[in-house]
């Protein structure tokens, strides 16, 4: 099917590509995979080509990240994902720190150049325009600012409305494939995992605007939203959990403030029945993640509830998220943006939710960060922090007041450790505390 006068071959299409150049890799669940194996052939004759990628669920290994390749492709990610993580935490590759929100300013005013952007894009409409549908979140910028647009024309890719849409005649090359998407599996919640789902979901109040991560924790949350009335979505990353919500009305987004009616977010993660239910559907609009992320625009909705995971915890609030120690496993993502953006909101509430201990038993609330690890919601900013053994809530209290709180939902065999560590570090203004 020759949809376009530059409709070509993988192969061809990325002869596009230079030495020198700086070239954006979509993703979410829509990595060009035929045009990424494509520009990894040509590993052999290209020099100092910078990949840049960010959130996604990839097939597996990128395959441009080879050793024999090391001196065509510099790989940057701003957000560390399945495909680079060895790669980068084995020093062939790096990361650039920023909160995602703010990614698409970096694009826009220089500061990381994009000549080229790479997408997986849906067949196109009567006007002729494609959408590249699960990726809106930094996929935008990039193609505003690159000067070649490379797309696989792709029948598995749902058409979103907002702003992931180009028409036809504007890209450089399209490749034409039949590649069905990633697809990421709901998990299951645990019953602990459960637990904590239903601690956040007695705090959240009926006609709440919340926006959700991905995984076990944010499935138990949306599984303990069934009696709720009147949410709203507007959130970074939408999932197959909360497809039952939608359709039963829970979530119809009539009490927000921006862009009522509608269901917002930057990038999906799901499986087929969550693109089926996106493709064509005008009830939800994906948004550049500068917009969707922008804490004074999420703040403009009242009640807004955000809920993300960490990874562990120290005595004084201050969470990692991104790192395991020193080594990088994935970024800050929204994370920031919502916390600060939901404290922004009147009746705004964010929740930063975690199992006590690791499958290995070892413990997440701790004396202090781990060495290396990073801080991404600082003691300034933490709000309600919730484990399978309760949620507590930090806002307004001293340090001493939220050690004894975060020991209060440690997993038991640390409590008394955490104790001596808290008398050590905070002395009469923790034992003083009463139980």
């Amino acid at each position: 099917m020759n949809i376009n006068p530059r409709c070509m071959t993988a192969e061809e299409a990325v002869m596009l590509i230079e030495n020198g150049d700086h070239v954006y890799i979509q993703g979410s669940t829509s990595t060009p995979e035929v045009l990424c194996r494509a520009l990894a052939e040509r590993g052999n004759e290209l020099k100092d080509v910078t990949l840049y990628s960010a959130f996604a669920v990839c097939k597996g290994e990128a395959p441009y990240c080879k050793k024999e390749y090391l001196d065509a492709f510099n790989v940057e990610s701003f957000f560390v994902s399945n495909g680079v993580r060895r790669w980068i935490q084995e020093g062939n590759g790096s990361t650039i720190p920023r909160f995602l929100g703010e990614v698409p300013a970096l694009m826009r005013d220089g500061t990381c150049r994009v000549d080229v952007a790479l997408l997986n894009c849906s067949m196109p409409n009567e006007e002729g325009f494609v959408s590249f549908g699960v990726s809106a979140d930094l996929a935008t910028a990039a193609v505003e600012c690159a000067d070649r647009v490379i797309a696989q024309i792709n029948p598995h890719m749902p058409f979103s409305y907002g702003d992931p849409l180009i028409h036809i005649d504007k890209l450089s090359a399209a490749v034409m494939v039949d590649e069905p998407l990633v697809e990421v599996p709901t998990a299951i919640p645990t019953e602990d995992e459960i637990k904590i789902g239903n601690f956040i979901a007695e705090l959240i109040p009926d006609g709440a605007t919340f926006q959700i991560g991905v995984g076990g924790i944010p499935n138990a949350v949306i599984r303990a939203l069934q009696d709720h009335k009147h949410l709203g979505l507007h959130t970074e990353a939408m999932t197959d959990g909360v497809l039952p919500l939608l359709e039963k009305g829970i979530i119809d987004n009539s009490l927000k403030k921006v862009m009522p009616g509608k269901s917002v977010a930057s990038l999906a993660l799901g499986s087929k029945r969550l693109y089926d239910y996106m493709d064509g559907n005008p009830d939800i609009i994906f948004k550049d993640v500068a917009w969707t992320n922008n804490p004074y625009i999420i703040a403009q909705n009242p009640k807004v509830v955000s809920i993300n995971s960490c990874l562990e915890i120290d005595l004084t609030g201050q969470v990692c998220a991104d790192s395991i120690g020193e080594k990088i496993f994935s970024g800050i993502g929204g994370q920031h943006d919502f916390v600060y953006g939901s404290q922004l909101s009147d009746g705004g509430i964010s929740f930063l939710a975690m199992l006590s201990k690791t499958a290995k038993g070892v413990n997440k609330i701790k004396p202090v960060l781990t060495e290396g690890a990073g801080v991404v919601t600082t003691r300034f900013q933490t709000n309600y922090i919730v484990t399978e053994y309760g949620a507590v809530d930090l806002r307004g209290k001293d340090l001493a007041q939220r050690a004894k709180l975060l020991i209060s939902i440690a997993s038991p065999e640390f409590r008394e450790e955490l104790e001596q560590a808290a008398i050590t570090r905070f002395g009469h203004s923790f034992t003083r505390l009463k139980d």
